[in-house]
């Protein structure tokens, strides 16, 4: 197991261009076999969930090819379904979390789609109705296996109807659409979540030969076709990487340039930040954060305590509430941070507070940051990250604290963030990674 050692208090300059969307990469990835032809995606990110993706692919008969990095080739032809039936299937989906949405595919394509219960991040109740309840409603028929926590669901053809999601889950939606595009007649999904990445998939399997309508709303009007073609799709760059080096340049006190945001599909994270006090100029699609000494969180109108809550899209992402709060630690007022989805995603404050931070953990869900105006600075510890988001933004404290921190199990870290030490050393960061 590795960790990451950490000498802060250093200020950082220059610029950082962002790796591509992890989770778009994790959804366009499960699309490549819908279809025989090949599939050539580009700025897809180096970390290890995007990697265990691409080798489940291969394991299943796809042929991958690198072409450069960041830029491969696909080619579902001869898909082994086999495969999928056996133990090592089952150990490489059940360690990643975004293996679920090969299920629909799967489906759509060959009538058959197998999933064991998927891994990913401990933040709390992750349920998969979502996307069954949906298969059950285009037709399928559903089978879980309750000693073996595995999921099957077949059908001889899908049929297109309307879905009402109980939820605007961005991966159920993922896996709906990627099931109902080679269904029979038309599927309405409503109350579909409609993130930057999901937008992307649906203009993706349009240039496939999809027939996808409403893109960017939560009601998605697809046309089921018989088959579709090869493609070529460019992933976006990462808007929690983006918000979280937002957020790294203000607890640095650090000038930093991010290239190449894609401004127009950040949404209202920019201005998240900006409430907090932290300063920043959009230069044509870069962002700028110039070095800041102090920065004040806004109230509201009235005087009462800024809350900031994630929603689904277009409301802040909860990607980035780790973030938040982090950031919050050295701003000049207070924060409530309210984490509506996952229960146990602010479990890592303890962590904080043993820095230094001043928080009240009210409940599994919410948190108050009374924040220390840099009057007090955080001071180094050893913790472990328990989670990709959590990892990131307890590294971003150890960056600002005085002295050395420890932070173990760092393969959190880089299941969504690539070459992250290696990026914030040419910065001037002083991270080591150790074994």
């Amino acid at each position: 197991m590795a960790s990451f050692e950490i000498y802060g208090g250093k200020q950082l300059k220059g610029e950082l261009t962002p790796q591509g969307a992890k989770n778009e990469a994790l959804q366009i990835l499960c699309a490549v076999l819908l279809t025989p032809e090949k599939v050539t995606i580009s700025n897809l990110p180096d970390i290890i969930d995007v990697n265990k993706l691409i080798s489940l692919l291969q394991a299943m008969n796809v042929k991958v090819e690198k072409v450069e990095k960041g830029t491969y080739t696909f080619q579902a032809k001869d898909v082994d379904l086999e495969y999928l039936k056996s133990e090592d299937f089952k150990k490489r989906a059940s360690s990643l979390r975004g293996s679920v949405m090969i299920v629909g595919p799967l489906l759509s394509r060959f009538g058959k789609g197998y999933m064991p219960k998927p891994g990913g991040d401990k933040i709390g109740r992750r349920r998969l109705d979502t996307h069954f309840d949906g298969f059950i409603k285009l037709g399928a028929k559903f089978n879980f296996d309750s000693k073996e926590h595995f999921y099957t669901v077949e059908a001889d053809k899908l049929k297109g109807t309307y879905i009402h999601l109980d939820e605007a889950s961005v991966t159920g939606t993922a896996n709906i659409i990627l099931a109902a595009v080679l269904a029979k007649g038309t599927t309405t999904i409503y109350n579909a979540a409609c993130e930057p990445y999901i937008q992307q998939l649906c203009k993706m399997l349009n240039s496939m030969g999809a027939k996808i309508s409403g893109i960017s709303s939560n009601l998605l009007t697809i046309e089921g076709v018989k088959e579709l073609k090869g493609c070529f799709h460019r992933v976006l760059p990462d808007m929690i990487e983006i918000g979280s080096f937002i957020g790294l340049a203000a607890m640095t006190q650090s000038e930093i340039t991010i290239k190449d945001v894609s401004y127009e599909n950040l949404g209202i994270i920019p201005q998240v930040f900006s409430k907090l006090g932290i300063q920043m100029e959009r230069r044509g699609d870069d962002l700028y954060i110039p070095a800041q000494k102090q920065y004040e969180v806004d109230t509201f109108i009235d005087g009462s305590i800024l809350t900031i809550a994630d929603a689904p899209w277009p409301g802040f992402t909860p990607d980035l509430l780790s973030i938040i709060l982090v950031v919050a630690t050295q701003a000049k007022g207070s924060v409530l941070v309210h984490q509506k989805m996952f229960e146990s995603r602010l479990f890592f404050v303890d962590k904080l507070i043993d820095m230094g931070a001043q928080i009240i953990l009210c409940d599994p869900h919410r948190a108050t940051v009374i924040g220390l105006n840099r009057v007090n600075s955080l001071r180094g510890i050893q913790m472990t990250s328990p989670d990709i988001r959590a990892g990131v933004s307890l590294l971003i404290a150890a960056l600002s604290a005085e002295g050395k921190s420890v932070i173990h199990n760092i393969e959190q870290i880089d299941r969504g963030y690539q070459d992250i030490d290696i990026r914030l050393n040419n910065l001037g960061a002083d991270i080591r990674r150790i074994s």
